[in-house]
């Protein structure tokens, strides 16, 4: 397994396979387009389109020339200083449960710290992503945009981060058309 930086050609790969990834999954965003596509798989384009965009942190996991994963963080703000947004997450269906996930998280926060990136959050089921560091965000002193998601949304520190780093975490625009 190969991963590496989306390329150009990449990006109708990388939609079918986000959209594959939350095909079916009860907490998937509702479809935004009239192909009925999950709304995971549109909002990866959006963010490509914006500001947020950090091009070094939209990896994906190719095997034998096949994507079969994709990672993104972007840029959010927390308390008014950059901080990152970590998702959509996707791994083809019938690659999940081999590491394919696991090799993007680990490949996507070592680039995030080594561009010194101080923190990533992200939305999503505490018991998978506490194995990289992940911790309920509050507990950090960092505020969700929803206050309902609770443990939910996380946090993951990295060699930058600084404790005073507190406050209300906004995500990059595209997060608030879904």
């Amino acid at each position: 397994m190969l991963i590496r930086r989306e390329r150009l050609e990449d990006v109708a790969d990388i939609r079918a396979v986000t959209a594959a990834a939350f095909s079916g999954v009860e907490h998937s965003a509702p479809p935004v387009e009239p192909d009925g596509v999950p709304g995971e798989a549109t909002l990866v384009g959006w963010l490509r389109e914006d500001p947020g965009w950090v091009p070094e942190l939209s990896l994906v996991a190719e095997v034998d020339d096949e994507i079969v994963g994709h990672i993104v963080a972007t840029r959010g703000e927390l308390a008014g200083r950059p901080a990152l947004g970590l998702g959509p997450v996707s791994v083809s269906p019938a690659r999940q449960r081999d590491g394919v996930g696991s090799a993007l998280m680990h490949a996507v926060l070592g680039a995030a710290d080594a561009m010194g990136e101080p923190v990533v959050v992200l939305l999503g089921s505490p018991a998978y992503y506490g194995r990289f560091g992940f911790v309920p965000a509050s507990s950090l002193g960092i505020e969700a945009p929803d206050p309902a998601w609770g443990d939910y949304f996380q946090a993951r520190p990295l060699a930058a981060y600084e404790p005073g780093l507190r406050g209300r975490f906004s995500y990059a625009a595209p997060f608030d058309r879904l």
